[in-house]
C-alpha cells in the first residue's frame, strides 16, 4: 500500500478497518441492488416489501448503485492500496453517496408502522451512513497527511 506519510499507527488501524467495512458494504450493496433490478422483492425488518414495480424509485437507486456506486467504489480500494491520493479521492466521493443514500432509505424506513430496530434493520439502512461518515471524519482528521496541501 502506498501509505501517505505522517499517518500514526491508529490511524493506519482505523483506516484499514474503514476499507474493510467499505467493501463489505458495497458486496452487500451489489448483492441486494441486483437482486432488486432482477425483480426479486426486498423485505423489509418490519415485514412489508419494496418492490420495484411498484416502487419505480428503488429501480433508479439500484441501478445508480450497481452502475456506478459499488464500481467506483471497488475502483477506490484498488487505487487505495496502489495510488493513494486517487483512490482516497474516489472513496471520499463514494462515502459521500453511502452516507446520503443511507441517510435517505433511513428515513424511508420510518415510514413503517412500528420499524423494528433489529441488527438486519441496521444492516440494511443506518450501516452504509456510518461507514460513509466515518471514512468522511477520517479523511477530514487526515486531510493534510493524505493530500499534502
Amino acid at each position: 500500500m502506498n501509505i501517505p506519510p505522517g499517518l500514526s499507527s491508529v490511524s493506519l488501524i482505523v483506516l484499514y478497518l474503514l476499507l474493510t467495512l467499505i467493501a463489505v458494504f458495497v458486496v452487500v450493496v451489489l448483492w441486494a441492488q441486483i437482486g432488486c433490478i432482477r425483480g426479486v422483492p426486498f423485505k423489509n425488518p418490519d415485514g412489508t416489501t419494496d418492490d420495484w414495480k411498484e416502487q419505480k424509485m428503488f429501480y433508479g437507486i439500484a441501478w445508480a448503485d450497481v452502475a456506478v456506486a459499488c464500481p467506483a467504489a471497488l475502483v477506490g480500494l484498488a487505487l487505495a492500496f496502489t495510488a493513494a491520493r486517487w483512490g482516497f479521492y474516489l472513496l471520499a466521493l463514494v462515502s459521500f453517496w453511502f452516507l446520503w443514500a443511507n441517510v435517505m432509505t433511513t428515513v424511508t424506513s420510518l415510514r413503517f408502522e412500528r420499524p423494528k430496530i433489529t441488527l438486519h434493520w441496521f444492516i440494511v439502512f443506518p450501516l452504509g451512513a456510518l461507514v460513509g461518515l466515518s471514512y468522511i471524519v477520517w479523511t477530514f482528521c487526515h486531510f493534510e497527511a493524505i493530500y499534502g496541501l
